[in-house]
């Protein structure tokens, strides 16, 4: 089967949506399937590069970071595409690339499928000075975009209720997005784990709370650093540690000093994502506030790892966290702080919680994910022909 995949992040390093990209590529090429990748190039020329098309562009990261714009939709590795005729495309950004992935679906006749990754409405302020205006902008884009695509897929039940609530009546089904699980099953040695607590400055008697990923206000991590300064009045022996980089990092190394914590509040910045699960394994919890996920593939990675969650309440992890046998969910200051306490004092929990998150976090495996496309695939190119006819 031929399958053009388009995305407009392609070539920025850590993800959710690169990751599932990467790893569907992946897949359906040892599949034996001919998969071509259509994006957008990170300056002002176009070329090719192996089976990866890029579109020159232009940055408007002042707008949100890492967001690029197409200089021109009329291109010759467009023509290209079209020529080669794909049976199927699968858009995975609703903005730019998503609208050649319409104009070669409708010059070549193949149906289109969409991954709707993100939930904008938790990015309206990086636009909108609004949030109500931010809001009715993402239902309404969001319809107008998505209302001629053949099937939608949506990472979690959450996402399918949101896009119901938006008015779309298309055909959508609920595929968690995989991951590739292989680097989280290596396992550093406890020598290694100390040495590596250790060159950060962790003490060797703390407990570890771990958030790792994109800084932005979206992530709510101001929640968790006041949350943790609390938690330090009763048991100094804790370290946050914070791994990645954002726009929101600096204020919240401000924030850090402001709550006189960051002795104990370490930011790592960006590392590589070859090396994320050894800072994982570093920690002793893992703890997010973030109600921006559709998935949340840092839970499942987590997880993986053998952490135990401690998470704020959120939809999307219903089949991540199973409350009281690998984590927490809260909904308060006062949950957080008595949930973290059980885990604390409760090492052999802990030990179980790890064993159970390594359980749950197999269901995610790419290997699954990508069958599943593979089938919906088959599906909607059988149902394009008979409607053709």
């Amino acid at each position: 089967m031929k399958i053009l995949i388009t995305t407009d992040l392609y070539t920025i390093s850590t993800n959710g949506v690169v990751t599932s990209v990467r790893n569907l590529w992946d897949e359906l090429r040892s599949k034996g399937h001919d998969v071509r990748i259509l994006t957008l190039s990170g300056g002002k020329d176009s070329y090719k590069d192996g089976a990866v098309y890029y579109i020159k562009s232009i940055s408007i990261g002042m707008i949100y970071p890492d967001m690029r714009m197409p200089i021109s939709y009329r291109n010759s590795l467009i023509d290209e595409l079209i020529e080669w005729n794909p049976d199927v495309i699968h858009s995975q950004c609703e903005f730019f690339t998503f609208q050649f992935a319409q104009r070669i679906a409708k010059l070549t006749g193949a149906p289109l499928v969409h991954t709707y990754h993100t939930l904008y409405e938790q990015y309206a302020t990086y636009i909108f000075p609004s949030k109500r205006i931010g809001k009715r902008m993402v239902r309404q884009l969001s319809r107008v975009r998505l209302k001629r695509v053949n099937r939608i897929i949506a990472p979690t039940s959450k996402v399918e209720d949101t896009l119901r609530e938006y008015g779309l009546d298309n055909a959508i089904q609920v595929v968690p997005s995989g991951i590739a699980l292989e680097q989280h099953h290596y396992r550093i040695s406890e020598q290694e784990r100390k040495q590596k607590r250790q060159a950060l400055g962790i003490p060797e008697d703390h407990q570890v709370l771990l958030n790792l990923g994109r800084l932005g206000i979206e992530k709510n991590l101001e929640e968790l650093l006041n949350y943790f300064a609390t938690a330090l009045l009763h048991n100094p022996k804790l370290t946050f540690l914070i791994v990645g980089d954002g726009p929101d990092k600096m204020h919240l190394e401000e924030l850090a000093i402001a709550l006189g914590i960051d002795n104990n509040v370490i930011f790592t910045g960006m590392v590589e994502p070859s090396q994320v699960q050894e800072y994982y394994q570093l920690a002793d919890i893992f703890v997010s506030a973030s109600t921006s996920e559709t998935q949340g593939l840092t839970y499942i990675e987590a997880a993986a790892n053998g952490l135990p969650l401690l998470c704020r309440q959120d939809e999307c992890l219903r089949d991540v966290i199973k409350d009281g046998i690998n984590g927490y969910e809260y909904q308060s200051m006062e949950e957080f702080l008595n949930k973290l306490d059980n885990i604390i004092e409760n090492s052999e929990w802990r030990a179980s919680a790890g064993k159970q998150s390594e359980k749950i976090a197999e269901s995610f495996d790419k290997g699954h994910f990508v069958d599943t496309m593979e089938a919906i695939y088959e599906t909607v190119t059988e149902r394009h022909l008979a409607d053709a006819i």
